[in-house]
């Protein structure tokens, strides 16, 4: 149950660190491995499918160490869509802390 869970938010917890600021897929994972356990495997394909909707744009930054590296952006529709998805997650949150009776 868990891990499904942590699927549904990984989306919107990506959207919301690039909110945040530009960041390379690595950096992405830095911050996200903690609390929801992910590895690199995993956010490769999250990041192509959420450039592919338009909500993630990338460009290349020269590395000092090694070869370039490729950064994503949160563009306009991608902001709405993580407007829309922390609206969903409040009402889905306020909802199930109704039937488990925890106060908010």
């Amino acid at each position: 149950m868990k891990t499904q869970l942590k699927k549904g938010a990984l989306e919107m917890c990506v959207l919301a660190i690039l909110d945040e600021e530009d960041c390379y897929a690595y950096n992405i994972v830095v911050q996200l491995a903690d609390g929801l356990e992910m590895s690199e495997g995993t956010i490769y394909p999250l990041m192509r499918r959420l450039t592919n909707e338009g909500w993630v744009s990338t460009y290349l930054v020269e590395s000092a160490s090694g070869p370039s590296r490729k950064y994503y952006k949160l563009e306009k529709t991608g902001r709405a869509e993580l407007k829309r998805m922390r609206g969903d997650w409040q009402e889905f949150v306020t909802e199930v802390n109704k039937i488990l009776g925890v106060s908010a």
